[in-house]
């Protein structure tokens, strides 16, 4: 865990709340919350215990990826970092998961699988982005401060390991006060993928 700074900003996305309920899952009873966002698309934030009193709540801020997180695909480690990160929070008691809808790192699912093909072919994940016009990460991160706000939320433990995230919380006005790291899943099939990601991305990785 790492201490990071903070910083303000007044960007904001418009929100609206769609539904409430229960959610039982393998590792606890979440709650989930669905909103529409200003992209028209549902946005998720799946939460355990009351996150807006006592100590900073753990907190991860999780892109939609439909191969790992639905189909278990060995060709990232998504799907491993979101059922680490339910682990953890179950474990915990309190937390938090924002479920953002930026499939792909923000380039839409074709354009993903796109990518995916020309990683067949030798490219790397960087280089495939690149090749197909889009940058590195095409994510943004203001809609996720949006949500920590309806939680009551204004400072976390950021679990990642991605250090634009970080920058990004922190430009839009959250404190990160501890960065948790989230690493599982590293296989054959990925590693290629952690070493870009680490090497081309700074990401924080230990690799073999």
């Amino acid at each position: 865990m790492e201490p990071v700074a903070s910083a303000r900003t007044t960007k904001r996305l418009p929100l609206v709340k769609i539904a409430e309920s229960k959610l039982p899952t393998p590792f606890a009873e979440f709650r989930i919350t669905v909103f529409r966002a200003a992209d028209d698309k549902e946005h998720v934030i799946v939460s355990l215990g009351d996150l807006a009193n006592g100590e900073p709540p753990l907190v991860r801020v999780h892109s939609e990826c439909l191969t790992g997180d639905a189909l278990f695909s060995l060709r990232c480690d998504c799907g491993f970092q979101l059922q680490s990160a339910l682990a953890t929070i179950a474990e915990a008691g309190r937390g938090a998961v924002l479920y953002l809808r930026q499939e792909g790192r923000g380039i839409g699912l074709g354009n993903k699988i796109r990518a995916y093909a020309l990683q067949d072919h030798g490219r790397d994940t960087v280089e495939a982005n690149h090749q197909l016009g889009f940058p590195a990460d095409a994510r943004e991160y203001g809609l996720a401060v949006d949500l920590l706000h309806f939680l009551g939320v204004q400072k976390i433990k950021l679990m990642t390991n991605n250090p634009l995230k970080v920058d990004a919380l922190v430009t839009h006005g959250i404190e990160v006060t501890e960065r948790v790291p989230v690493q599982s899943g590293l296989n054959p099939h990925n590693e290629s993928y952690l070493r870009t990601k680490a090497d081309k991305m700074g990401h924080w990785l230990t690799l073999p």
